[in-house]
């Protein structure tokens, strides 16, 4: 595809494997899955994720996108409900087939239905969180620290605390154990750590959505180390002739990702910026 009279150039990817991805998609939009993590790459991380948004220009970069690709998918762990309101995705022109792939794959809201698909919450989860406040206090990370109820997850944010990073790792060990003996794994993020059942990760909410719509080529933008299974899934992807294209929001704070990135943005405002030059491209 040749570019418009309007359009910015795209960034170079800095991996043999990432200019194909690109290519890929720009050669066969109609057949590219672009799917994107919410928090850190849609939206910026702020202390209180209940006060998290989508950056103001996501939604018209995705409206101008979606109708050129074979589909738009915001993977994240948050409940897809939540997920759909703040990113102010539902009723959008342009979105009519975009779909959130929340609790990292369990749960799934489809734009053309409205509605969400979701599962029993796993019973882990509720005897772990009745023992969470005794747990932080015995600790001593109570201050500071916020529990967030997740539906199919509880996480425990350390953003608000004195010291974030001593208090994440003070907290990593118990929670590990609380986790297990509830059958639930822990996924660490930035400053923050989730209990979770085992078995769903976006890698697998990935590989199934690229299987299920028969994708030519994928793009994955996420920041945390809960993309990481995502990033693998593009990567095996890639060794199964699919192209794939990885991108990094922000690499400060988690630089496991930015190692494994063929293409680092800045933050959100980048990411919807990079997404809105694809759009004009295509």
């Amino acid at each position: 595809m040749g570019d418009t009279p309007h359009a910015n150039p795209l960034p170079t990817p800095s991996t043999p494997a990432g200019r194909e991805g690109l290519a890929a998609i720009l050669a066969r939009p109609e057949k590219a899955v672009i799917a994107l993590d919410f928090d850190g790459t849609l939206a910026e991380i702020v202390p209180d994720p209940e006060q998290a948004r989508a950056h103001p220009g996501a939604v018209p970069a995705l409206a101008a996108l979606a109708p050129r690709v074979l589909s738009v998918a915001v993977i994240t762990g948050r409940p897809a409900g939540v997920a759909v309101r703040h990113g102010g995705f539902a009723g959008v022109p342009g979105l009519d087939h975009l779909v959130v792939l929340g609790h990292y794959g369990a749960e799934r809201w489809d734009a053309v239905s409205g509605t969400v698909r979701t599962p029993a919450p796993h019973p882990g989860v509720a005897a772990a969180r009745a023992e969470l406040p005794g747990l932080l206090e015995s600790v001593g990370a109570w201050q500071g620290t916020w529990i967030e109820e997740k539906g199919q997850a509880v996480a425990v944010h350390t953003r608000r605390a004195t010291d974030p990073q001593a208090a994440f790792e003070a907290l990593r060990e118990p929670l590990t154990r609380l986790a297990t003996r509830h059958g639930l794994i822990v996924e660490p993020g930035r400053m923050v750590l989730e209990l979770r059942p085992p078995g769903v990760d976006k890698g697998v909410a990935l590989a199934e959505y690229v299987r299920e719509v028969d994708a030519g080529s994928v793009l994955y933008a996420g920041d945390d180390l809960g993309d990481l299974p995502a990033f693998a899934a593009v990567e095996k992807c890639r060794s199964d002739g699919v192209p794939g294209l990885l991108v990094c929001s922000g690499s400060a704070e988690v630089t496991e990702l930015a190692e494994r990135a063929d293409l680092l943005l800045p933050g959100p405002a980048a990411v919807v910026g990079f997404l809105s030059d694809l759009a004009q491209r295509l």
